[in-house]
């Protein structure tokens, strides 16, 4: 199955896929509102207006699986990215990144060597190219606007 093949939801609810998303690099984040990486929403809000003029998109997964830190409903955290940090960037439901119920685009986005393993905490970025493959996956501590990150989006760009 390609990641573009499954099935998601919005943050308000809707049925999506990333099939909308053909075509662009995008930057998959593990996000939740009560952490201490949770001001990366800055520098992930900056990337997306960078970049997505050249067909460019971070979105944002929300996950509750370390130490409850995403709590909130989809109308709460959709209030608190968007008034605490100006989130433009798309917001899916929250899901698992790990365990036995783990989504199956986390599945996807964790499989195979090379890209660091499974999801350790939140704010997790998978870099996916314009032809749906991972081609890089940064920690928590690595934070968006860090050269390695911007300069393989930049890459991935072309």
């Amino acid at each position: 199955m390609s990641l573009y093949d499954i099935p998601l939801t919005t943050l308000d609810g809707k049925s999506a896929t990333l099939a909308e998303h053909r075509g662009e690099v995008l930057l998959a984040v593990n996000v939740a509102s009560k952490c201490g990486f949770t001001p990366q929403y800055e520098g992930l809000e900056r990337l997306h207006e960078t970049f997505a003029a050249r067909g460019f998109a971070v979105l944002g997964f929300p996950c509750n699986q370390f130490l409850f830190q995403e709590k909130g409903s989809a109308d709460e955290i959709a209030q608190f990215c968007s008034l605490t940090y100006g989130v433009t960037f798309p917001m899916f439901a929250k899901l698992n990144v790990r365990g036995r119920q783990q989504h199956p685009l986390y599945a996807e986005l964790t499989k195979g060597d090379g890209r660091g393993g499974g999801v350790r905490w939140n704010f997790e970025k998978f870099l996916i190219s314009r032809d749906g493959e991972v081609i890089a996956h940064w920690r928590s501590t690595t934070t968006p606007e860090d050269p390695a990150v911007t300069s393989a989006i930049e890459a991935a760009l072309g």
